[in-house]
């Protein structure tokens, strides 16, 4: 766990003293693209149930006061601005969450936190466990949501993502969790940058995740003990 730790930290720091450039620039023309805060908070189910403000880029136009907004952004949301798509495709919205590794909330490498209400209404028991680790920037359930969720989202983009996608992609990371190592999270790490490097040089199809096989396995053993 320490030297997990200490691996985030150094990740972290690092990463932000290499992007600084590029998020000074993602600022300025989320400033010149549209009105508002450049930064947005998202309220987040974190280690053991504990909830936190995960930090991202801002690449929506602004809810009026009072109005909710959609849990589940599908690809072609109207409130996402030009430039918000750009920086939602190459992932670089997510890059403030290296501030929330610095502070403890997060990991380099754990499975993506959750809005609080979801995790309410739709965690079943084996879901829980993926609140034993520090929630991460990428996982495997990430990568599988990253690569196929808008395509199954639906035209309700938030019924799709609990029937269609939160089950697989919590799946995915409850094998992560049993199989979680130094290595394994160096090789998550360089998946992860190979296919957003591929999303944005235009590629669309990416074959099965090598968690997926197990992940089927513990879909279908949790069917059957329902």
């Amino acid at each position: 766990m320490l030297a997990k730790r200490l691996f985030d930290i150094a990740c972290a720091g690092a990463a932000l003293v290499v992007s600084a450039p590029l998020l000074g620039l993602a600022a300025i023309g989320i400033k010149l693209t549209d009105p508002g805060p450049v930064f947005y908070r998202a309220r987040r189910v974190g280690y053991r149930g504990k909830p936190f403000t995960m930090f991202k880029l801002r690449t929506m136009r602004q809810a009026p006061r009072g109005e909710p907004g959609a849990r589940i952004t599908a690809a072609r949301d109207a409130r996402v601005f030009k430039f918000g798509q750009f920086l939602r495709r190459t992932k670089i919205d997510e890059l403030p969450q290296l501030f929330n590794v610095l502070r403890g909330d997060m990991a380099i490498v754990g499975p993506r936190p959750e809005d609080p209400a979801i995790v309410k209404d739709h965690y079943r028991a084996t879901h829980y466990r993926t609140l034993t680790v520090r929630p991460g920037l990428a996982s495997p359930g990430s990568l599988y949501q990253f690569t196929r969720g808008d395509a199954l989202l639906g035209r309700d983009p938030e019924l799709g993502y609990v029937t269609k996608i939160l089950n697989t992609k919590l799946a995915l990371d409850l094998v992560y969790i049993r199989q979680a190592s130094l290595k394994r999270d160096l090789a998550i790490i360089g998946r992860t940058l190979w296919i957003i490097g591929s999303v944005v040089v235009g590629r669309r199809h990416f074959p099965p995740l090598p968690e997926m096989a197990e992940a089927r396995r513990l879909l279908a053993k949790e069917r059957t003990q329902r």
